[in-house]
């Protein structure tokens, strides 16, 4: 399990149990700050027994990796992305966008998965959406998504959807929460030249795109007690994966 995993594990198990960094660092017997560096993935110079004390008091262990409830800990870092990607898809869905969840592709050696891939083919546009429940490494993100953009203007879309577009749209989906929008104000300089549209002008695009599009939208992912109603209520094509011939 890596540093960012790490981090993220420790803040879905704080909220999960609506407790405070404050109240986490008393019950571990650490500072805030150093509980605010763990969930950002910053580990370097952190004991195995800081670390230890620090999940106890979340009610999880951990031994080199996060133990919680058996499995359960992998189903619940992965139902608010679903959840995530659902309430996007639902979205899209309500216009006039055709929606492709998580279609996979292997091209020449670049290989992964698009979140979230629509299509309007009176317009001839896509839109390519990485999907984010925490803005870990924004270098690697936008790298990636350059990659899947580039790969979808080229030849996704026309397996996709069966024709090649005119307007190829990107967005960077977070969750509409303080620390999603703290994690993009930290990062503001970087990610206003590589995904300068925001809410307004990237709905205005959604209903009418017209022209490129690269920005960042933040959405409400509502109440985790419905953790994948949203995507199960879209019908959309499965992902299908691509391999060059």
């Amino acid at each position: 399990m890596d540093d960012q995993r790490i981090g993220r594990a420790l803040r879905v198990l704080r909220q999960r149990n609506g407790l405070r960094q404050a109240d986490v660092a008393i019950a571990a017997r650490v500072s805030q700050a150093l509980v605010s560096n763990i969930e950002q993935g910053r580990l370097a110079g952190v004991t195995f027994g800081v670390l230890r004390r620090v999940f106890a008091a979340v009610d999880a262990g951990f031994d080199g990796q996060v133990l919680w409830r058996g499995s359960g800990l992998d189903r619940v870092l992965d139902a608010d992305h679903a959840r995530l990607v659902g309430i996007a898809a639902e979205r899209l869905s309500k216009g006039t966008w055709q929606t492709v969840v998580e279609p996979t592709y292997s091209v020449y050696g670049e290989r992964g998965s698009i979140d979230l891939l629509a299509g309007m083919r009176d317009r001839r546009a896509v839109l390519v959406e990485e999907i984010k429940t925490s803005l870990a490494s924004v270098e690697a993100t936008l790298r990636k998504l350059d990659e899947k953009v580039r790969l979808v203007a080229e030849r996704l879309s026309r397996d996709q959807f069966g024709w090649t577009p005119t307007t190829v749209g990107r967005l960077l989906v977070l969750p509409d929460t303080t620390t999603a929008r703290r994690q993009v104000a930290k990062h503001d300089g970087l990610l206003r030249i590589a995904l300068p549209a925001r809410a307004t002008e990237v709905r205005q695009w959604l209903r009418e795109p017209v022209g490129q599009l690269s920005g960042i939208l933040f959405l409400p992912i509502g109440s985790r007690s419905q953790p994948a109603a949203a995507r199960q209520r879209v019908h959309t094509r499965k992902g299908s994966r691509y391999h060059p011939e």
